[in-house]
């Protein structure tokens, strides 16, 4: 499962999504340098951090602040809603109705048994977009957000030794399609085959910790 990732304001690539205004890179640059390198983790009951995410408003694409994992009846989840398995999402596709793009420079997965953090990405410091699932849920005191689930397939060979899966990689010339098609079992499908043309890219560095404290560049 993935639990934590970062998003590094140095970020060297800006094609995370084709076309994108300039206003949303420099809003994810400032957000990352606010955020002053901390990992980005599920949101808490109590610490209420809100992480970026894309989105499609009304045909515009925007960057909007989100709880990471679902809100039932005024309280998070009982169950793991962090992440969703892309499995899940071929068997039941209703669940695609409304989607979102995470932006990211990496993520962390800890390899097991001999305990040792690693973090995923593209190289170089490039941002890219992760998959996620939205619907909105409220608190008990009765505040309303946009909650997401980031999506997760089976890892590549290169990569299954360290951790078995990862999230759905969203390469740049799919990610309105993600954002905007229809939410069906076609969309999964074509998603997964986007995602691995990414595959060959994605390295992984072991690490001290999952808490960004070291960098790629």
């Amino acid at each position: 499962m993935c639990a934590s990732y970062g998003l590094d304001p140095r970020f060297t690539d800006a094609e995370l999504i084709a076309e994108v205004d300039e206003d949303i890179l420099e809003g994810l640059r400032t957000w990352a340098a606010e955020n002053a390198g901390e990992t980005l983790r599920p949101t808490g009951k109590n610490l209420r951090n809100l992480n970026p995410i894309l989105v499609d408003a009304d045909g515009e694409i925007t960057v909007a602040p989100a709880w990471w994992g679902f809100l039932i009846d005024g309280a998070p989840s009982r169950f793991p809603s962090i992440n969703t398995r892309s499995e899940r999402l071929q068997e039941r596709p209703g669940s695609l109705r409304s989607r979102a793009i995470v932006p990211a420079t990496g993520w962390y997965e800890m390899k097991k048994p001999e305990r040792v953090w690693h973090e995923f990405g593209l190289g170089g410091g490039a941002l890219f977009g992760m998959a996620a699932v939205t619907q909105r849920g409220r608190t008990a005191d009765g505040e309303w957000f946009t909650c997401y689930s980031v999506v997760m397939r089976p890892a590549p060979e290169h990569l299954a030794s360290i951790h078995d899966r990862m999230p759905v990689l969203i390469p740049t010339p799919f990610a309105r399609d993600w954002l905007s098609a229809q939410g069906d079992r076609e969309l999964i499908d074509e998603a997964l085959l986007a995602a691995a043309s990414l595959d060959e890219r994605v390295t992984a560095v072991p690490r001290t910790d999952d808490k960004g404290t070291e960098r790629l560049f």
